[in-house]
């Protein structure tokens, strides 16, 4: 006989999923333990698999739901504005806010990957890739002199999400700049390159607030 669920299923499944993201990137995926899953969420072995079959099911599950608030966000994000350049900034600025917000599982999705099924890994690149094509979309949009060819368009998109999906290393959101302000100098270099005007009005700001 099948055991029913309680009311506060979803919260402690929840809870799980907190618990192991915390888990796997203090200790890395392949070094914790059901046992220390357990331990971590306050729960038994046998009530652990009651909300998820393993843990790899688990680590998909953190992930999976990660890029799906991610698309989401930065869907959000560009239908709030009207223009390209606003929609750009708007979406880069949700990519860096749930990044700053959600590092453990960021620092999961670059390094734990490849842990799940060829399956699971296929679905959540699929989900990344649907993240890659509105931004690359809006790039080209802004691109009015047609630079940006067949040849270099998954380049210049790598590397602005090389900028984005690495910044959990060393960027802290609790510093002296915040999440909003960090997006938009990211977008300001990539569009506009650190000697442009823009970048350079922006330089000369944050050096005057800091004399």
């Amino acid at each position: 006989m099948a055991r029913t669920r309680s009311e506060n299923y979803d919260d402690i499944q929840r809870g799980i999923l907190s618990a192991a993201c915390g888990l796997f990137a203090k200790q890395g995926y392949m070094r914790a333990s059901i046992a220390d899953l357990a331990e971590a969420c306050k729960l038994s072995r046998g009530a652990l698999y009651h909300y998820f079959v393993s843990k790899e099911a688990i680590l998909f599950a953190i992930l999976d739901q990660h890029v799906r608030q991610m698309i989401a966000d930065v869907e959000a994000a560009i239908a709030e504005h009207t223009s390209t350049l606003d929609q750009f900034r708007a979406a880069i600025r949700a990519i860096v806010d749930l990044n700053a917000r959600s590092p453990q599982e960021q620092r999961l999705i670059l390094n734990d990957l490849t842990f799940l099924g060829e399956d699971d890994q296929q679905t959540i690149k699929s989900l990344e890739r649907r993240i890659v094509d509105l931004i690359t979309g809006l790039i080209l949009q802004l691109d009015s002199k047609g630079k940006i060819v067949k040849r270099t368009k998954k380049v210049y998109t790598m590397m602005l999400f090389g900028t984005l999906n690495f910044s959990h290393t060393w960027y802290d959101p609790k510093g002296g700049i915040g999440p909003a302000e960090f997006a938009d100098m990211v977008v300001d270099q990539f569009l506009y390159g650190i000697a442009s005007p823009v970048v350079s009005r922006h330089l000369a700001t944050g050096a005057s607030a800091r004399t």
